[in-house]
């Protein structure tokens, strides 16, 4: 598989399957992972959020990569303290990145939240989606596309009861341990690509060290973190984020291998006997919000 790998967004754009990510990717290193991610590595993905905090950062290295805009597919996300100001949100955005678009623009999580933290119990997070459609609609040199981040079934249910534009995008949690196979299902069902957040798992993952992963890592001649990058590659209307500001692992996380059937379904069958995610959606202060792993372990916690 190649770099150069794309998948069809219901805008009839093309989005590439291999992304950087720069979650926790801190400003003196970030711009530099992305030049040279743009510049060397072959990447044409980038994914950023407000909530990240290195906008300004990630602008630096779309253009310090000499990389044609045009060529670059960029994704950066509304922030939950940003409910209450969405258009201005968006201003801010283009303003930090320093560039005239932005190929999509994701809820970043549908839980609004206070300046100071805490949940906004004031703005219901599909009114937010309604203004990102009539900015998306109003401002198509400024907005290719708008998609959501980390929603579940039934907060998937509820935004299509009433939204004019289908998402393009869900990004959600995606590695053997937290397989989410039921909003996959969903989501190709109604048009809509998924986005894979965290394939290793977290830092240190005990993915890295389990078992299937590392036979299959043997039997490629390739790291563990590639069998598990190469996982989401391999799935249909999938892209992925692999993350990171190390040349050296930038470049060995765009080096997708190809994975049969039934390697993709000894690595998926991880997640019959592990499950965790790194990150839980509680900490927005809206609860569980819709993911059945999280409702189970509200209601085992509160068996104990």
């Amino acid at each position: 598989m190649s770099t150069t790998a794309t998948v069809q967004l219901n805008t009839g754009a093309s989005m590439p399957v291999l992304f950087l990510g720069t979650w926790k990717s801190q400003p003196g290193k970030v711009e530099y992972a992305v030049e040279y991610a743009l510049k060397t590595a072959g990447y044409r993905g980038i994914d950023t959020a407000t909530d990240y905090e290195n906008e300004k950062e990630v602008g630096q290295g779309l253009a310090a990569s000499g990389v044609p805009r045009e060529d670059i597919f960029l994704t950066t996300k509304l922030d939950n303290r940003d409910h209450g100001r969405i258009e201005q949100a968006l201003r801010d955005s283009l303003s930090s990145l320093n560039t005239p678009y932005i190929d999509l623009w994701l809820m970043h999580w549908p839980a609004p939240m206070l300046k100071e933290g805490g949940p906004d119990k004031s703005i219901d997070w599909l009114d937010t989606w309604k203004e990102m459609e009539r900015i998306f609609k109003s401002n198509p040199d400024k907005l290719k596309a708008i998609g959501i981040s980390n929603f579940s079934v039934p907060y998937l249910e509820r935004l299509l009861e009433v939204a004019k534009i289908v998402p393009a995008v869900n990004q959600i949690e995606l590695h053997p341990a937290c397989r989410q196979q039921e909003i996959r299902d969903f989501c190709l069902q109604k048009g809509i690509v998924i986005s894979a957040y965290s394939p290793l798992g977290s830092d240190d993952s005990p993915l890295l060290n389990h078992p299937v992963v590392s036979q299959l890592a043997e039997k490629h001649s390739v790291t563990p973190a590639t069998v598990l990058i190469s996982l989401q590659a391999n799935i249909p209307n999938t892209t992925v984020l692999p993350k990171s500001v190390n040349k050296e692992r930038i470049d060995s996380n765009s080096r997708f291998i190809r994975l049969t059937e039934e390697e993709i379904a000894s690595l998926l069958s991880i997640g019959e006997t592990l499950n965790f995610r790194a990150c839980n959606p509680e900490w927005a202060g809206w609860g569980h919000l819709g993911f059945p792993d999280r409702i189970k372990a509200v209601q085992t916690e509160a068996k104990v």
